[in-house]
């Protein structure tokens, strides 16, 4: 728990005299004021928090995302017993060969942003080999089926978090042996059963019935879904996991990768990078990190909105509105892929659009 503890420790405030400046910048550009919607307070919480590196305003306006990176979590789910998905957990490992060799959706769509797709295995029920190129950070092989027992052990749960934040360690050295540094990290997950512990985990930081926030996953039917809310309600009512201890919450109901998505996010805030968050799953994880440290909400964008209605329910807990709403429900990393593009964008506003001062000054200019 100290490595969580010292990672929570060293997340700072973006600079909020940056953020200020940015504010009225935008406020003083040529056009009305807030017709560039959200990505207007995109753009200047992103110069905010360069300004945590950099106190050269002219930097720190002109933020440039160039090193660009989806970290992919995988992990299985002993839930999966209890026939919440269509697919067989023999997927999860299939897919991450898919991810290493560069055919995935999220592969794709990462390319199409400029971004680099690493994948990390947090708890495949398959034995990879240490030559892989991924990162290694598997628990176990699978979590325990949290309708009989806990999911895992709260040793586990924090051995998952801790990796998380050790995979954001080595990216920033990367970054660093490279002479460069990491500009933003994108979230996905992949894991055969995976919106069942998620929705068990907004359900009971929330307190909302599971059958007011579980959805579809997979695509399941009518029968399924009835029998996917009975589990998670089972499962709750068997380990009463405690909102007041997120850790808790994780260890009885969640999944390996996204105790490591929390930490990720914890790690990336730690060191100052912008984390955009994916689909339901990621932000489960995301929100283990915000109910441990509330201070990482500064760092934190949410790619898009899920048609998996808990997504929602965890949006509004920790205030993040989503950049995009184009009906996703993969998961991988994709939404916040695409993201990526719009936050691009925020910077571009920020930076490049005239103020009606400069527009004076430059006709002024012209016609002196």
């Amino acid at each position: 728990m100290e490595k969580i503890k010292k990672c929570i420790r060293a997340i700072r405030e973006p600079d909020q005299e940056i953020m200020q400046f940015a504010l009225k910048r935008l406020a003083d550009q040529a056009r009305p004021a807030g017709s560039l919607g959200i990505l207007e307070g995109v753009g200047a919480r992103l110069a905010a928090i360069a300004g945590i590196h950099d106190k050269n305003i002219g930097n720190t306006l002109d933020v440039k995302l160039k090193n660009r990176v989806v970290i992919t979590c995988a992990g299985d789910h002993g839930v999966v017993e209890e026939g919440v998905s269509l697919f067989p957990p023999e997927v999860t490992p299939q897919m991450v060969e898919n991810f290493v060799n560069g055919g995935a959706s999220i592969n794709v769509l990462a390319r199409h942003a400029g971004a680099k797709v690493k994948v990390a295995d947090f708890g495949v029920n398959f034995d990879f080999s240490p030559d892989m190129p991924i990162f290694h950070k598997k628990v176990r092989h699978g979590t325990s089926n949290f309708t009989k027992e806990p999911a895992m052990t709260r040793q586990e749960a924090i051995q998952s978090i801790n990796g998380g934040i050790s995979i954001v360690e080595e990216l920033i050295k990367d970054a660093a042996l490279k002479g460069s540094t990491l500009d933003i990290l994108g979230t996905g997950d992949m894991g055969i059963g995976n919106t069942t512990p998620s929705s068990a985990i907004i359900a009971a930081f929330s307190g909302i019935s599971p059958a007011e926030l579980t959805g579809r996953g997979t695509g399941i039917n009518d029968d399924m879904l009835k029998n996917k809310i009975r589990v998670i309600e089972k499962g709750l009512a068997r380990h009463r996991p405690d909102p007041c201890d997120p850790i808790d919450v994780l260890s009885k109901v969640g999944g390996f990768e996204i105790g490591g998505l929390a930490g990720l996010v914890l790690g990336a805030a730690a060191h100052g990078v912008p984390v955009v968050c994916d689909g339901i799953i990621s932000t489960a994880g995301a929100l283990i990190a915000y109910e441990l440290a509330p201070e990482v909400w500064p760092y934190l964008f949410a790619g898009h909105r899920s048609v998996e209605i808990g997504h929602k329910f965890m949006h509004e807990r920790m205030g993040l509105v989503p950049l995009l709403d184009i009906e996703f429900r993969l998961g991988e990393g994709t939404g916040a892929a695409l993201a990526f593009q719009l936050m691009d964008a925020a910077t571009r506003i920020l930076a490049e659009i005239k103020t009606f001062e400069e527009v004076a000054i430059n006709n002024a200019q012209k016609n002196g």
